[in-house]
């Protein structure tokens, strides 16, 4: 293969795995790491090397299995309630649990249904069999019966066992070795203040962290250039002590893109370029070791974190777990609804970030923002969906496999909010989940419309909305009579007022006064997208100026939140959008007031009283929680939980 090839070809991941094993196994990578003997206490979390044999039984001897008194069971024969059974000092022997049973006794009666007379006879009202309360030799562990197979790692009851059977030490494998360099020219060291066009070394920490859990011992080198010379020595370096090589950035065609002709030029070249989203551009091979010592592999990660992230998930960790012997760690899995229509490219693997709550007994998914550069939705999710590279899609409400980040138990305790952004729907969470750490608030961005939608289909606990209707004046209530009906089980409940207006830079060098400028010739807008509360209010204010949205030069543009409004403003790349106050404050930005609107809850009114729900209406009736609210600017909570409807 040319190692100038920007791709290889983009490889399904199982045959690019099944490539990158034979690569391993051409060129001499060790199969497994080596083996060590370590004191049973130190060996959880490690795979065994070697089968654990019981040296010793457990218990070793007939023990008492509760405290009470040892007795010959032929001598309780006939005891009963109208016929107890008197048994005299020295026709029985007092004992605790774990003491080993007196020689000629063959049962246990508790020291409860044991009755003692004045002259010290144990008194019996019901007869017991052999062996009761009796922990025979052997009932844990036998001698020589095999404890564990090789190749199991293992957990604390493991090394509890181990040290009952006599082993108190094992064989395992030692920690794989894992050495991270991160590559690039724009990359800083994390603790220093990046200037434009820089960006800290965050991927090293969040792999590190990663190869951590796994069981691994890692260990970053110091930040390496753009150049090719430079990279090839750091790989061949790091590879003189690692198990794994896992080179940052680079692995795309870009002009200064090197990590797949390093990795050919100092080795072998397995594959470049995976049929998964994100994580596309990933280099898989092996690097050689000097004369007559083996090859290392030689992981190529992209630079985007959330492709990083998935590739050490979808790559590495087989690998690490093939070095120890052991099998892959699966996460559990769980069926889920989807809350919104997912597109999905064909002929890719795509791997979607989603959060999870249980609406109506069922499990809900919401699809996270799926950008590659977008670390928070993999700090958000609360599990993974894979659309296969031949599927295009699915629809909203199909049923989806997921797997899990976080247990079923926690997801039950999630309280789905789906519709417009709100800034203080994230207060609300943080402030939720500061004062019980089981409850947590998911809100996803669809737009008003979309949240309502979500509601009538069973999608959502809560929708937020502020949806104007030109032809009334009013808010919300008439959408919710045209899509769930005049007579439907709904209820409102009024969040908060807040101010819309124009976002424009600080000092509002343009001169903006209101909607009547957005026609002003070479002005910029950025638009919030269809079914948004905000985009339904600018539209009503261009109307009734009788304002054709054509003339608005970046109508069609669209973002999903107020603060993706304001960071189009920060950033130049538009002069101005409609949104709320408190995103303008938050990006240092100046603000036009056009309109202040009602931002309401909609919800099912029988869940009203639902457990679920309760600790957000007593978040809303807390005054420092609305203090907090009105600081953020903007925003009224004059009427902040009532109901509405």
């Amino acid at each position: 293969m040319s190692a100038a090839s920007p791709f290889v070809s983009d490889v399904p991941a199982a045959a690019a795995l099944d490539a990158w094993r034979q690569a391993r196994a051409a060129t001499g990578c060790p199969a497994r790491v080596e083996a060590m003997r370590v004191p049973a206490a130190a060996a959880v979390g490690r795979v065994t090397a070697e089968p654990v044999w019981a040296r010793r039984s457990s218990p070793a001897f007939d023990s008492a299995g509760m405290d009470g008194i040892a007795v010959r069971a032929a001598d309780t024969v006939g005891a009963a309630e109208t016929t107890p059974v008197l048994l005299a000092a020295g026709e029985f022997e007092v004992v605790d649990t774990g003491d080993p049973l007196p020689a000629g006794y063959d049962a246990v009666v508790m020291r409860e249904q044991v009755h003692r007379t004045a002259d010290g006879a144990a008194e019996l009202r019901a007869a017991v069999p052999p062996y009761q309360h009796v922990r025979s030799i052997g009932e844990d562990i036998s001698a020589t019966e095999l404890l564990l197979p090789e190749g199991h790692r293992l957990r604390p009851v493991d090394v509890a066992a181990c040290a009952a059977a006599g082993a108190t030490e094992l064989t395992v494998r030692r920690p794989p070795r894992v050495v991270i360099v991160p590559t690039g020219d724009e990359i800083r060291p994390i603790g220093t203040e990046p200037a434009a066009g820089e960006i800290l070394d965050t991927n090293s920490l969040m792999l590190a962290a990663q190869a951590r859990e796994a069981g691994c011992d890692p260990r970053v080198t110091d930040i390496v250039a753009d150049d090719p010379d430079a990279i090839t020595a750091a790989l061949r370096a790091a590879a003189v002590d690692a198990d794994l090589v896992i080179l940052i950035a680079g692995s795309s065609a870009g002009r200064d893109d090197y990590t797949a002709r390093v990795v050919a030029g100092a080795g072998t070249l397995a594959v470049h370029g995976v049929a998964v989203r994100p994580g596309h551009p990933v280099v898989l091979g092996t690097v050689a070791g000097p004369a007559g010592t083996p090859a290392t592999p030689v992981l190529g990660a992209p630079g985007y974190p959330v492709s990083a992230a998935l590739t050490f998930d979808i790559f590495a960790a087989p690998l690490l777990a093939d070095l120890e012997g052991a099998a892959p760690r699966e996460r559990p899995s769980t069926t889920a609804r989807l809350a919104r229509k997912l597109p999905s490219a064909i002929g890719m693997d795509d791997w979607v970030r989603v959060r999870l709550g249980r609406v109506q007994g069922e499990v809900v998914a919401t699809p996270l923002p799926r950008g590659a550069g977008v670390l928070t939705s993999l700090v958000r999710a609360d599990g993974l969906l894979v659309v296969p590279a031949g599927v295009e899609g699915h629809h909203a409400g199909e049923q989806v496999r997921v797997q899990l980040l976080r247990g079923l138990a926690e997801i039950g305790h999630t309280i789905v909010a789906i519709g417009s952004h709100d800034l203080v729907l994230d207060l609300a969470a943080s402030a939720l989940h500061a004062q019980d750490p089981l409850v947590t608030l998911a809100s996803s961005n669809v737009g008003s419309l979309g949240g309502l939608v979500a509601l009538r289909d069973g999608l959502c606990h809560v929708a937020g909305s502020h949806l104007l209707d030109p032809a009334t004046g009013e808010y919300t209530l008439p959408y919710i009579d045209r899509l769930l009906g005049a007579d439907a089980d709904v209820a409102v409940v009024r969040l908060v007022h807040r101010d819309q207006g124009l976002i424009v830079a600080p000092g509002n060098p343009l001169g903006l006064c209101g909607v009547d400028d957005l026609t002003r010739p070479g002005l910029r807008y950025v638009n919030r997208q269809r079914g948004a509360g905000t985009r339904a209010l600018l539209d009503h204010e261009l109307a009734r100026r009788g304002t054709d949205p054509a003339t608005v030069s970046g109508y069609s543009r669209e973002e999903h939140t107020h603060l993706a409004v304001a960071a189009a403003v920060a950033a130049g790349r538009a002069d101005t959008g409609m949104g709320i106050l408190a995103a303008a404050r938050a990006f240092g930005l100046d603000f036009v007031p056009v309109a202040q609107e009602p931002y309401d809850l909609v919800l099912r009114a029988s869940a009203l009283d639902d457990e679920l729900l309760a600790p957000l209406w007593a978040l809303l009736d807390r005054p420092d929680f609305r203090a907090e609210v009105e600081a953020l600017g903007g925003y009224s909570c004059a009427e902040t939980g009532r109901r509405v409807r």
